[in-house]
């Protein structure tokens, strides 16, 4: 797993497993934020993640984005959920780079 540093409140990774939460609450993060659709071809099914994830203590969302197109909504509904959840926030997708793409979109709103 490569974590990305993004700043203290936020960093990206790519696709996750179910195994690797516990790793993931004992490096800090409180929340997770997962933007890969379960449709996508090797994605594991959010909802396995999101068990983990609460059982480990760690908030989760699902803020499913289609790589290469994202919309106005899904900007609003990944701010919303970075404005909500306990940080530091980790947010996965295939690579991390749908993640990194969504947070600047969601930091150009803010300006």
């Amino acid at each position: 797993m490569d974590i990305r540093q993004v700043n203290e409140d936020f960093a990206v990774t790519g696709q996750i497993a179910p195994a690797q939460v516990s790793q993931i609450a004992d490096a800090g993060f409180k929340s997770i934020v997962c933007n890969r659709p379960d449709t996508e071809e090797g994605a594991v099914p959010h909802d396995m993640v999101e068990e983990a994830a609460r059982a480990a203590g760690l908030d989760f969302r699902f803020v499913p984005v289609v790589s290469g197109a994202i919309t106005e909504d899904d900007v609003r509904q990944m701010a919303g959920s970075l404005e909500d959840l306990p940080r530091p926030v980790l947010a996965y997708c295939r690579s991390g780079a749908r993640c990194l793409n969504l947070y600047a979109l969601v930091q150009q709103t803010k300006g």
